[in-house]
C-alpha cells in the first residue's frame, strides 16, 4: 500500500527533528483514537455474533448445554481467514492509497476480525478476556510509549520482525492439521513476542512518518489510517496470543 505498505515503506530518516511538538502530538493522537475506536467495534462485534444465535450458529458449533466454542462451520473457517486474504488482496491492489481507500481498508478489517473475535467469546471465560485485555493494554502502552521515545533506531528489526509474521502465519495454518499442544504453546509465546517488538517498531515508525510527510495533509490523513492499522493489528495479535497463554477456557 505505497510507501505506508509494512514492509515496504522508505527507511527512516536519520536527521529528524525528534523533539515533541503539538503536531507530532496532534497526529499520533489521531492514530491512537481510532485505534481504540476500531477496538470498541470489534469487541461490540465479537459480542454480538457470539450471543446472537442464528448468526453465531451459522459460523460455529456451539456446546448445546453450555454454550462454548466446540468447532468451526465452514462460514467461520472462511471468515477466520478473511483478515489475512483482504490484507494480502489490498497489499497488491492499493497502490495508489487514498484518504477513502485506506480507512475503507481499516474499518473492513476492524469489522471482519470483529466478527471472527466471537470465538474468543464463545472458548473463554468473560474474566479471562477481560484481565488479558487489561494486561494487552499495559504492555501495548509501555511498548509504545518505548518506540516513541526511545533513541535507538528500531529499523533494522522491521525484517526480521516481518519474518516472524510469516513463520507465525505458517505454523498456525499448520496447527489446523496437527493438533499438537506443544506447537500451540511456542506459537503462543514467538507471536507474544514478535508482536511486542512490532508494536515498539510500528509506533517509531509513525513518528518517523510524521516527519517525513512535511505537513501534506492528504497524506497525513493515509498514514494516520494505515498506522492506525499497524497498531491495531499489533494490539489484537498480542492480545490473542496472550489469550491463548492465560486465558481461561469456558467448560
Amino acid at each position: 500500500m505505497s510507501d505506508f505498505e509494512r514492509g515496504t515503506a522508505r527507511s527512516i530518516p536519520h536527521t529528524a527533528d525528534m523533539s515533541v511538538d503539538a503536531g507530532l502530538r496532534a497526529f499520533m493522537l489521531g492514530v491512537y483514537n481510532k485505534m481504540a475506536i476500531g477496538l470498541v467495534v470489534s469487541a461490540a462485534l465479537a459480542y454480538a455474533v457470539a450471543n446472537f444465535a442464528p448468526v453465531r450458529d451459522l459460523l460455529y458449533v456451539v456446546n448445546p448445554v453450555t454454550g462454548a466454542f466446540a468447532g468451526y462451520q465452514i462460514l467461520g473457517v472462511v471468515l477466520a481467514f478473511a483478515p489475512l486474504v483482504l490484507l494480502l488482496a489490498a497489499g497488491f491492489m492499493m497502490k495508489n492509497v487514498t484518504p477513502a481507500s485506506s480507512g475503507a481498508l481499516y474499518w473492513t478489517v476492524v469489522s471482519v476480525i470483529g466478527a471472527s473475535g466471537a470465538v474468543w467469546v464463545l472458548r473463554y471465560t468473560g474474566a479471562s478476556l477481560a484481565s488479558t485485555f487489561l494486561i494487552t493494554a499495559t504492555a501495548f502502552g509501555a511498548l509504545s510509549l518505548f518506540g516513541y521515545t526511545t533513541k535507538k533506531d528500531l529499523s533494522g528489526w522491521g525484517t526480521f520482525l516481518i519474518m516472524g509474521v510469516w513463520g507465525l502465519i505458517a505454523a498456525s495454518i499448520a496447527t489446523w492439521f496437527f493438533r499438537s499442544p506443544m506447537l500451540y504453546m511456542i506459537i503462543a509465546v514467538a507471536g507474544v513476542l514478535i508482536f511486542a517488538g512490532l508494536t515498539a517498531y510500528d509506533t517509531q515508525r509513525l513518528k518517523m512518518t510524521y516527519y517525513e510527510l512535511g505537513g501534506d495533509r492528504q497524506r497525513m490523513a493515509v498514514a494516520t489510517n494505515i498506522g492506525a492499522l499497524h497498531l491495531y493489528l499489533d494490539f489484537i495479535n498480542l492480545f490473542q496470543f496472550l489469550l491463548a497463554l492465560l486465558g481461561g477456557r469456558r467448560e
